[in-house]
């Protein structure tokens, strides 16, 4: 047991009220890629734009191709000791409230109540003309009886279900559409270049008025919606801590960090804590 894991321990045992926020780090040991190295530079070519995806065609036709390769890797992930141990905190009441930038639902199967999906969830998909919604796992048995040819590729795995794809296997794909209304189907989640709904950004808020101290876990912070909740902390004196293996964006307003694995810090803070 090192010294930090006391004093996060003892971090949220005299906070009453502890908002925490997670990122893709949280989940990496569930075998979903991150999106950033320790440095918190982003891996890869730039993400999927919203407008764009609602656009193009062509666009729409990459971004199913690949999620259908990669899908399997998201949908198979379990929650891992990290996700458990927050469930455990919250029921034990040294968690008031989470907020998660992910989109695996990882939170919930590992038993969280009190909880925020900034992005969405990526295991629903709604059809942008008739509000329709679906299980994303329903949807992969058209996308693979749609389209043979790529229900056996394998490619490396990428953040939120995306796979690595050569754009050349992508001219025969049949994109999916909407069984009702033949609508376009979007996953249920914040794109790059889209807004967060206001009634959820308000609720975030809310809790983060509400909180006492905020702990960050597995996110970089380099994205601003992650980042607000830090910089508000900050402004209103709540102290900040966070576990996060690489560099954040707000390292200079967070007064604890311990810069080491979330599924080894977390079940260990709550062991400690029980006991």
């Amino acid at each position: 047991m090192t010294p930090q894991i006391d004093q996060l321990a003892d971090f949220l045992d005299r906070h009453r009220n502890v908002l925490v926020l997670t990122g893709a780090g949280l989940s990496t040991a569930s075998g979903i890629p991150g999106y950033r190295d320790e440095e918190g530079v982003r891996h890869g070519k730039p993400p999927i734009q919203g407008p764009e995806f609602r656009s193009s065609d062509a666009l729409r036709r990459r971004y199913w191709a690949r999620s259908m390769v990669g899908w399997p890797t998201l949908a198979q992930a379990a929650p891992n000791d990290g996700h458990v141990a927050l469930a455990r905190l919250e029921a034990a009441g040294h968690v008031g409230q989470m907020i998660t930038q992910n989109v695996d639902g990882l939170h919930q199967r590992a038993g969280s109540a009190r909880l925020i999906e900034l992005h969405g969830n990526i295991h629903t998909v709604r059809c942008l003309a008739c509000q329709r919604r679906q299980h994303r796992g329903a949807l992969q048995q058209r996308l693979l009886r749609d389209n043979p040819a790529l229900a056996n590729v394998l490619a490396r795995p990428l953040p939120d279900g995306d796979a690595q794809l050569e754009p050349e296997a992508l001219h025969e794909f049949v994109v999916p559409a909407c069984e009702v209304c033949g609508g376009v189907l979007q996953p249920d989640v914040v794109f790059f270049g889209d807004n967060i709904p206001a009634e959820r950004t308000r609720e975030a808020l809310a809790w983060m008025d509400e909180a006492d101290a905020l702990l960050v876990v597995g996110s970089s912070l380099m994205v601003f919606s992650g980042f607000r909740f830090c910089k508000l902390a900050a402004e209103a004196g709540k102290p900040i801590a966070a576990v996060n293996a690489g560099k954040t964006r707000a390292d200079e307003l967070i007064g604890l960090k311990l810069a080491l694995p979330a599924q080894q810090v977390l079940p260990a803070v709550a062991a400690l804590l029980a006991a």
